[in-house]
């Protein structure tokens, strides 16, 4: 089948292409259009009930928040604590109903230390556990028909619910719903000692408080925020019984609201068998709402209750096959006129297609004069035809072309060749610098010991000799000085082993100040050999870099810089913002003689120098350290008067302001 289709000629292949949208892709449009066009509502209505959901949380949240302040507030109040002290229950318990009905509340007990209390049916209320630190603590809890006598008798008529005979939820041999819900708090009272008085337990009656739940549809559903007539709805479970909710009951008056309805089976194991929220359409007493549940927990973490809020998904499921209808029509409006207008320019392409197709075979047989020829199109085909013309015409010249591309191909495998040989070497060289690391860090701890008994053994002869020692004290100094520089010279060593364990915190300096901090350090080196400071401080930035890295690095260029004008000169101090990106350039620069060419090269190699007694491994630790940090440090000669005579040398530490990640 598949070598038949490759052998059709390029007409009835452009006619099948025309007409295969008619056929095939128009109905497959259709569907992708129905199945995405569907899921991409369900998804934003999930989406939006998901969010209407977090609001309703957040305002039930708020409610149980404003019962333990007031708790609190009551708690700490002058009122309560005066009441306290004056011991009569009589007024104690009139004083609670006061400020019960001005903070309306709908509950508030007083429990002493011992947990007794002056109000009757007190004791059959739970007792809550105090937070830890003494904060108020707030929470629903569900209440048994036995722990409701501190509830006032207008409260407790209004706890009982008949249940309803409700469409696809869960047996149950219940007729009547008589526990309650109430949003509770306790808070503790203390004296003005902090010696604990006893506890107040407030609490709101959540079953029938109509005013809440509308409040909270009302916040969450603003009116006009749901468009193409949908409604929204709010509710309150005790279990799977609805309490208070603005759902309306099915069949009855336009006023009667659905308590006493239950929730669906399968919602009531999601949310109260499993503790998951519900994110989806349900069916809500008489129609399918788009809807949200979740549940409520006690002081203990059990599942009570559920709140609820969604919108009709009627208005949408209108709205979406609407929009579907509207969209079939316009592809069926549009893909036919357009099929059949394509099919009848299709014709006009096979042409130009054709004698360019005969145009080829005459190349491949070895007729390099042929040419398509002018077309009469002034369109892709056209332009496509005298396209191939031109690249006949071009191809001697980019056979050419490709031949010296050869040739330079070749040169750069060559190139390539001596930068793996430079690469071959340079790994050679790292591999000697490691042996000889190990090496230094051997000699350094074997030398160690043996300075250490010279050291202990000098100073035990100071202490012995006593005032005997004077007559050889300056050759006792000398070899204090000598031994303090074999410290040193094991100490550069041991860098230059392990230069990483010397690496410390990085912090933003200030190259300035470091560079005086450092002056400070050679200040007896300059003016002994009356040399004079010269200052550019032009850096605004800062250098990421250990405070004590980057003086040892500055200090070795000053000192080297010292050393290099034996008689005096000029010592340039200049600082710079890093032209190429976020840093700080510090430059050192004597009027010395300046560096050699050939040095220049191998300056920076480990044991490379021109003093007689020097390591050669300064500067070679001076750029490990600053290499460290995402820096260069560079050397140069200062141009002089003229060609032959240099005019000092100049050392630059380039540093970054932001470390770059590894």
């Amino acid at each position: 089948m598949r070598t038949a289709l490759q052998a059709w000629p390029v007409r009835r292949k452009l006619l099948a292409l025309v007409l295969l949208p008619l056929w095939a892709v128009l109905p497959l449009l259709g569907l992708a259009l129905l199945v995405w066009g569907n899921e991409a509502l369900d998804r934003l209505l999930v989406a939006k009930v998901r969010s209407d959901l977090a609001v309703a949380d957040g305002y039930f949240e708020r409610m149980l928040a404003e019962v333990g302040a007031s708790t609190n507030a009551l708690a700490e109040s002058r009122v309560l604590a005066e009441g306290l002290a004056r011991r009569d229950d009589t007024a104690l318990v009139k004083l609670l109903g006061q400020l019960q009905r001005r903070e309306r509340l709908d509950l508030l007990v007083w429990r002493d230390a011992s947990g007794r209390s002056p109000q009757p049916g007190a004791d059959t209320l739970p007792r809550l556990p105090l937070p830890a630190a003494g904060r108020p603590r707030a929470s629903v809890e569900r209440l048994a028909p036995e722990a409701q006598a501190a509830l006032p008798a207008a409260l407790r008529e209004r706890i009982p619910v008949p249940l309803l005979p409700t469409q696809n939820a869960a047996p149950t041999d219940r007729r009547t719903e008589d526990r309650a819900l109430m949003a509770m708090a306790v808070a503790e009272v203390r004296a003005a000692d902090g010696r604990l008085l006893g506890q107040l337990q407030s609490g709101v009656l959540l079953n029938r408080n109509l005013a809440f739940i509308d409040q909270l549809n009302e916040v969450v559903y603003p009116a006009g925020s749901l468009p193409w007539g949908s409604q929204g709805t709010a509710t309150l479970f005790l279990d799977d019984v609805r309490i208070s909710t603005n759902v309306r009951l099915f069949g009855g008056e336009a006023h009667e609201r659905a308590i006493g309805t239950r929730v669906s089976g399968s919602v009531r194991e999601r949310v109260l068998g499993q503790g998951e929220t519900w994110l989806d359409r349900a069916f809500v007493v008489s129609d399918w709402y788009v809807s949200g549940y979740q549940p409520l927990r006690d002081h203990a973490g059990q599942r009570v209750g559920m709140l609820y809020v969604g919108f009709l998904e009627r208005p949408f499921g209108w709205l979406k096959y609407a929009a579907l209808a509207m969209i079939g029509s316009i592809c069926f409006g549009v893909m036919i006129p357009a099929g059949l207008l394509a099919w009848r320019w299709a014709r006009g392409v096979v042409a130009p297609l054709e004698r360019m197709s005969a145009t080829m075979q005459r190349q491949e047989g070895g007729d390099s004069a042929a040419r398509v020829g002018p077309v009469d199109r002034a369109d892709e085909i056209g332009q496509l035809a005298a396209h191939f013309d031109h690249l006949l015409d071009t191809l001697a010249g980019q056979t050419q072309a490709l031949q010296r591309w050869n040739a330079e191909l070749d040169a750069k495998v060559a190139e390539r060749g001596r930068e793996l040989e430079a690469a071959q070497a340079q790994l050679l060289r790292a591999e000697k610098l490691a042996a000889v690391g190990q090496l230094t860090a051997s000699i350094a701890h074997e030398v160690n010991n043996p300075i250490a008994v010279i050291q202990g053994n000098l100073d035990l002869m100071r202490e012995l000799l006593g005032p005997a020692a004077a007559p050889v004290r300056e050759e006792l100094a000398l070899i204090d000085s000598q031994i303090e520089r074999m410290r040193l010279i094991v100490t550069q060593l041991l860098q230059f082993a392990r230069p990483g364990e010397y690496a410390g915190y990085v912090e933003k300096l200030d190259p300035r100040r470091v560079l005086d901090d450092c002056l400070v350090l050679v200040a007896h080196l300059l003016a002994r050999q009356h040399i004079r400071i010269e200052r550019e401080d032009r850096a605004t930035g800062l250098a990421a870099i250990n405070r004590q890295e980057l003086q040892q690095v500055l200090v070795n260029l000053l000192v080297n810089a010292v050393q290099a004008m034996p008689e005096g000169g000029t010592l340039t101090l200049r600082t710079d913002d890093w032209p190429e990106g976020p840093g700080v350039v510090i430059s050192v620069a004597d009027t010395g003689e300046g560096l050699p060419p050939d040095m220049l090269t191998r300056l920076f190699q480990p044991f490379v120098t021109r003093k007689p007694d020097g390591t050669g491994l300064g500067l070679w630790i001076s750029r490990s350290l600053v290499e460290r940090y995402g820096g260069e440090l560079r050397a140069a000669n200062v141009p002089g008067p003229s060609a032959e005579l240099s005019g000092g040398a100049e050392f630059s530490v380039w540093l970054r302001s932001e470390l770059k990640e590894a």
